[in-house]
């Protein structure tokens, strides 16, 4: 998926999705719904984070928790972002997203309190990071929604739609999770899992800051 990329940013729009919002204002209740579920379904840097947050939460009150303080964050940037006009550089933001997978595959491995002697509030971390994620998309959709008819109705169903996503994302990784947690193989894999994950997210810090020098000519 990162390879073959191409255009596609982590926190792009297809171009049918671009072409729908631009040429339909007003009030579009489902099918914002629809393009919200499918953004979170298709985000892989969404995915890849929540994977790194619920790698080691085995209760599911504690999986609530962090999934809510990250819904608190996305929603809350996504929503101002966009209804205020907040600007900043989509690839500068989206780096930040490929730092928080970065991130959690260092705190599910320890790292924190080897490197620096101290380990971050993960809860805090969890909730920052979801302001970075949320805004991510509000960068975006600032550049397609031509008319602001309807906006906050159109806003608050396209949030819907997202932690309608997420469930639906989330339900599979647990499941698929829970699985492999009974394996003998889950504690012989979980270096190499996070090892993996960490790549992935300097990968998109790359692909990002690629894009950034490149927009600015450097």
């Amino acid at each position: 998926m990162l390879v073959f990329a191409g255009d596609a940013l982590a926190h792009g729009v297809a171009e049918g999705d671009k072409a729908f919002i631009q040429a339909n204002p007003g009030i579009n209740v489902i099918p914002y719904l629809y393009l919200g579920a499918k953004h979170m379904v298709t985000g892989y840097d969404h995915l890849l984070f929540l994977f790194g947050v619920i790698f080691f939460l085995y209760r599911l009150k504690d999986v609530w928790t962090y999934v809510t303080l990250f819904a608190i964050g996305h929603s809350t940037t996504l929503l101002a972002g966009v209804m205020f006009n907040i600007h900043a550089n989509p690839f500068i933001i989206d780096a930040i997203i490929g730092l928080s997978v970065v991130y959690k595959a260092l705190d599910n491995l320890g790292a924190f309190p080897t490197l620096f002697g101290r380990q971050p509030n993960q809860k805090g971390a969890v909730l920052i990071f979801g302001f970075f994620h949320g805004f991510g998309l509000a960068t975006k959709l600032q550049d397609l929604i031509a008319s602001r008819d309807g906006l906050l109705v159109n806003l608050v169903s396209f949030n819907i739609g997202v932690e309608a996503g997420q469930v639906i994302a989330l339900s599979i990784i647990l499941i698929l999770m829970t699985f492999w947690r009974q394996t003998p193989s889950f504690n012989r894999s979980v270096l190499v899992a996070n090892g993996l994950l960490m790549c992935a997210g300097f990968i998109l810090i790359g692909y990002q800051m690629a894009g950034y020098f490149t927009e600015q000519g450097l």
